[in-house]
């Protein structure tokens, strides 16, 4: 077993569930501003808090963000590849769900098991793991089936827009993985990212968007939700894992996010919780148990 990464532990499930109950409630709050400020306007705004915070973070913990280590080229490309996602996903939800959104999104762990091992050997996942993550994923798509019998054809563009994102999130974590972003910080990882992502503005505007339309309270405690706790703190715990765990077992337990996020669709908009959803999220848990579990205890 390679010495720079490790199976998952106690600290990495903790950690994950956190950010997938962060990133499941995105979705929501991305919806409940969209009057207030145009989306793809949201998704620029929140990479530009988030980058004023992580130079800020970088300057006190003395983390070098300019030096020149062979990283700026993967680097720009990795961020132009988070921002185009967060272009997809946030212009998708003018045209569907997020309930349905958060479906073809998280996708990203088959698609990323699937790409890993074409670069990096040590990633492969044995059978077991494989039907772990067809398992996981069969639980998602159990969870959201009846929208999907309902919704009819009107959210095709907007469920397109979901499935490109979710393959772009995937590359984007198999080009840190497989090159020199795996060895050098989280924080300036994410920091290529975050910069490149707060050009977004400027797409927003170019598309024709009406940006911030009125700042109300809702508003504001929506951007700094998304700046500050999802965009800084959790994609900055995200890769922080990512340069100590392996990242295909990590992907698989981004099955979680759309689960909490239909769990927050219960409190904060109503939604109904079926006996259906329920089955799910157990699929999903299962799935997540059989992908890591110990190769020595599933032999015996």
């Amino acid at each position: 077993m390679p010495a720079d990464r490790k199976p998952l532990d106690a600290l990495a499930f903790g950690l994950m569930t956190v950010l997938c109950v962060s990133w499941g409630l995105q979705q929501v709050t991305i919806k409940l501003a969209a009057p207030d400020i145009s989306l793809v306007m949201q998704a620029g705004l929140r990479s530009l808090i988030a980058t004023a915070l992580l130079v800020v973070w970088a300057r006190l913990r003395g983390i070098a963000l300019f030096e020149r280590d062979g990283t700026l080229l993967p680097g720009l490309a990795a961020g132009a590849m988070f921002a185009a996602e967060f272009v997809f996903i946030y212009a998708g939800l003018a045209h569907t769900a997020a309930s349905r959104m958060v479906v073809f999104i998280n996708t990203t762990p088959c698609i990323t098991a699937l790409m890993l091992p074409l670069f990096v050997r040590s990633e492969r996942l044995s059978r077991r793991q494989l039907a772990g993550v067809l398992l996981a994923f069969g639980g998602i798509v159990a969870a959201f089936g009846e929208g999907f019998a309902a919704a009819g054809g009107d959210t095709l563009r907007g469920d397109l827009f979901g499935v490109i994102g979710a393959f772009l999130w995937a590359s984007t974590i198999v080009l840190i993985r497989a090159t020199r972003l795996a060895r050098t910080s989280a924080t300036k990882t994410l920091f290529y990212q975050l910069a490149v992502s707060a050009g977004l503005v400027l797409v927003s505007v170019a598309m024709g968007e009406p940006g911030v339309v009125r700042v109300t309270p809702l508003a504001v405690a929506v951007m700094a939700y998304q700046g500050v706790l999802v965009a800084f703190v959790s994609y900055l715990a995200w890769f922080w894992l990512l340069t100590k765990y392996y990242a295909a077992r990590l992907s698989v337990l981004t099955f979680m996010s759309p689960l909490f996020g239909v769990a927050a669709g219960v409190v904060f908009l109503g939604e109904r919780l079926t006996p259906a959803f329920v089955a799910a999220a157990l699929l999903v848990a299962a799935g997540i148990v059989l992908v890591n579990l110990p190769v020595r205890a599933a032999r015996g």
